[in-house]
């Protein structure tokens, strides 16, 4: 196959180690930076531009695409997808899961475990928000926040008030969450590949920090998932029409909580605290995926002919 990787960055680790992973099994890969691509949209012969050529013949894709810049990368992933091209996630479940309310709803409807959730317009609604999430101590995220930027513990109801009336005076939409104090600083990313959990970790917070992202300068270790964590993380991707995803959960005294689903998940923290080879799961997806396509080619052609033949 000849696979593209959609990134911005090809000396990104991710990046990098997809490349690798596809070329060590065989195929052709190139990175394209997506956010300088272009579309062409006719009748019959859709078309994308990279560097001022046409770019023809990509069998599969790999989006990685950035939050900042999600509605057009989403966009050449959609482009892609009218082209026929195998992408590693669905344009459309890329943009469910960058939007933090929308993944929320979805999975609520879906009866999944979550942290209570509040989210509003006005300033004029923060103490009821607060008294729905269970009260101070509570956790206030911005929705379209990444790598734990914009996402702030409140401990007192008076500091929750002042964050939250703070964030609206500045036009930003915002969630409001309970905290989960017996996670202690600690949440678990599941990395999920065509319906299976292909690693996980526990990532915990450095000393006087709640989030535990690694960004933030968190550690990670391996870590083994109970049955309901692996089954919440598997449902998880499944609802948000994600092939591969990093599902991030807060062990609670009620179960497994969903914290966020990640269209985008980066390979660097779990391939080095699990030692596993996730790049080569992504890839023998899409090979999974260009087989079944071939295989049903010939038998769309079978019936078209006995189609044809029976008006005869």
């Amino acid at each position: 196959m000849k696979i593209a990787i959609l990134s911005t960055n090809k000396n990104l680790y991710s990046t990098r180690r997809l490349v690798e992973a596809a070329e060590l099994r065989g195929h052709e890969c190139v990175v394209i930076d997506h956010s300088k691509c272009y579309v062409g949209i006719q009748q019959d012969k859709p078309s994308i531009h990279y560097k001022g050529q046409d770019i023809a013949g990509i069998d599969a894709i790999v989006p990685r695409i950035g939050s900042s810049v999600t509605f057009y990368g989403s966009a050449i992933v959609r482009q892609f997808e009218v082209m026929d091209v195998i992408s590693a996630n669905p344009s459309q479940a890329i943009t469910r899961s960058r939007d933090k309310l929308r993944c929320m709803q979805i999975l609520s409807g879906a009866g999944l475990g979550l942290p209570i959730t509040g989210f509003a317009r006005t300033a004029s609604d923060v103490d009821d928000l607060i008294s729905m999430v269970g009260g101070a101590p509570l956790v206030i995220k911005l929705l379209e926040g990444t790598q734990g930027i914009g996402v702030v513990l409140a401990e007192t109801k008076k500091a929750a008030s002042s964050v939250i009336e703070a964030f609206y005076g500045l036009g930003n939409n915002i969630l409001i969450q309970e905290y989960i104090k017996e996670s202690k600083g600690s949440d678990i990313r599941a990395f999920v590949v065509d319906g299976k959990v292909v690693g996980a970790m526990k990532r915990t917070a450095k000393e006087g920090e709640f989030r535990s992202n690694l960004h933030r300068g968190g550690s990670a270790e391996v870590i083994k998932l109970t049955r309901k964590e692996k089954e919440t993380a598997i449902s998880a991707a499944k609802a948000m029409g994600l092939t591969v995803a990093g599902v991030d959960m807060l062990a609670s005294d009620r179960g497994p909580l969903i914290l966020e689903v990640n269209s985008s998940p980066g390979l660097e923290g779990i391939e080095t605290a699990t030692g596993k080879d996730i790049a080569s799961e992504i890839i023998q997806y899409l090979e999974r995926q260009h087989e079944t396509k071939l295989a049903l080619k010939p038998a769309v052609r079978v019936k078209r002919t006995v189609k044809r033949e029976s008006k005869l």
